[in-house]
């Protein structure tokens, strides 16, 4: 029998925290929930859920805030459902480090089908097969594993940053185009949201700045490139 699935929610109205753990107990994952910030950083380390579903407004400490913190130290995947709408509050919950990003009111089903892409990607590093390992220069990818190295040390990704460097991995020195890279890592209903790729890849190479061997590289208008240096 596979391991259920355990997913926290996180927000300040207990009727959204009963209506969602409704809905995801029907569904067969096991949820935990918080009410404010701090309890739910306290679950997080306690508990360590599959997946984590956050609201932004929350008292004593804010949605974006736990988003970073979490970060420095877990990569689990983090939905955003918030009321905040703006683009610019978007993008900065996915600079902080969310994988993605919902606008209250939603549909359920909708929430359920994002919950099933974010815990596939999870799952996916779990079937690779055992040989699967990836080097150029000093970049090391082991991808049974799921395990980054650079220079022999550890380059800590959330599922969808690993994601994308998996996919270009696979194919080096080939341009994957930005909508075979939204399919793959976020599936086929995010292929218009160019910008998650935008904000992703430019957090990827942040993390990789010290790789020697290895870039990724821009086809302006089509897509990104992982160039192996000789």
């Amino acid at each position: 029998m596979s391991k259920r699935h355990r997913i926290l929610v996180v927000d300040d109205d207990p009727n959204i925290l009963d209506f969602l753990s409704m809905y995801l107990g029907s569904e067969g994952y096991d949820v935990l929930t918080a009410l404010d910030g701090q309890q739910a950083l306290s679950v997080i380390e306690r508990e360590v859920p599959d997946l984590v579903l956050l609201d932004i407004m929350m008292p004593s400490v804010d949605g974006l805030t736990i988003c970073e913190q979490v970060r420095e130290y877990s990569p689990v995947p983090i939905i955003i459902i918030s009321a905040l709408g703006r683009e610019e509050q978007k993008v900065k919950a996915l600079d902080l480090g969310a994988d993605d990003y919902l606008t209250k009111p939603f549909g359920i089903q909708e929430l359920l089908a994002r919950v099933r892409v974010a815990l596939r990607r999870v799952d996916t590093g779990k079937l690779v097969p055992p040989d699967a390992i990836f080097e150029s220069g000093n970049l090391r990818i082991d991808f049974l594993r799921r395990q980054v190295n650079v220079d022999g040390n550890a380059i800590h990704l959330t599922p969808n940053e690993y994601g994308l460097l998996r996919e270009l991995a696979r194919n080096p020195d080939r341009v994957l185009t930005h909508d075979e890279l939204l399919g793959r890592v976020w599936g086929k209903d995010y292929q218009d949201t160019i910008q998650y790729l935008h904000v992703y890849i430019g957090r990827l190479r942040g993390k990789l700045a010290a790789v020697k061997g290895a870039e990724i590289v821009t086809q302006s208008g089509v897509g990104y490139m992982l160039k192996t240096l000789t």
